[in-house]
């Protein structure tokens, strides 16, 4: 199969993980540009952004509709973001390739463990709702405070990720709109979206007049995957168990990690 149509099989799979979770499927771009397109890494980061801004636009789409964005929150989270994203983005460039694949498998492996912890924790409140309602008089949980300087250092920790790897930072975005904005889990994941865009957004500008270069036959073909990918995602995660998904993809993070570590 040619490698750029096998690419293209991959992105759906990236854009279901995108539209279901609101999180998480922009962080295998880059080995996919890396390992199936055979891009080098520094332009790989930059493709990655183009594929992720491109499926969060898409998959937005869906939770919007539902209600299921904050927009005032989404666009405070993503205005602090955009900083951190244009500095790291231009940072990136300076890091040797070998350095900079290590330190993204690194990270793949981070992932991948806080993605099972959450599925976890998820599988335990799915749980504890299909035994029943909660029983009369029992008290129920408090809801979270905001807090704004958890806002300032989350946003600020994922328009780096989003600048220096060249993914979405959703992974990190839904956790942090859910602790520092005390969002709902579903309003969370549809409101990292609108981050997604924001931050990819500004750390594509940001590369502009630098060395990088973007094959954009190949990477718009690898983006259509991922878009219809992403329209389908959205309706799925109203089907599928949130628990599974996050479950899976921690595992699929984590082969992809030990991957990138052992061929860097």
């Amino acid at each position: 199969m040619n490698a750029v149509v096998f690419a293209a099989v991959i992105g759906v799979g990236i854009g279901l993980v995108v539209g279901a979770l609101g999180a998480g499927g922009g962080i295998l771009s880059v080995p996919v540009l890396v390992f199936v397109l055979g891009m080098a890494p520094h332009d790989a980061t930059g493709a990655s952004l183009v594929v992720v801004g491109l499926t969060a636009i898409v998959a937005l789409r869906h939770p919007a509709k539902q209600g299921n964005v904050r927009w005032r929150e989404g666009l405070t989270f993503g205005a602090v973001a955009i900083v951190g994203a244009a500095l790291a983005s231009r940072l990136s460039l300076f890091v040797p390739e070998r350095a900079l694949m290590l330190s993204f498998g690194a990270l793949l492996l981070v992932v991948a463990i806080v993605m099972a912890r959450r599925a976890y924790t998820t599988r335990l409140d799915e749980n504890v709702k299909e035994r029943g309602p909660t029983l009369a008089g029992q008290p129920s949980e408090p809801e979270p405070q905001p807090s704004w300087l958890a806002l300032v250092l989350a946003a600020s920790a994922t328009g780096l990720l989003t600048g220096f790897f060249g993914v979405g930072g959703g992974f990190l975005a839904v956790p942090m709109l859910v602790i520092a904005l005390g969002l709902p889990m579903r309003a969370a994941s549809g409101t990292s979206l609108l981050v997604m865009i924001m931050t990819s957004a500004a750390a594509l500008l940001a590369r502009i007049g630098t060395p990088t270069h973007i094959d954009w036959p190949s990477v718009l073909i690898f983006a259509a995957g991922t878009v219809l990918g992403g329209m389908a995602g959205g309706p799925l995660s109203a089907k599928a168990r949130p628990s599974s998904l996050t479950a899976l993809f921690a595992v699929l993070l984590a082969g992809v990690g030990v991957l990138t570590l052992a061929t860097a």
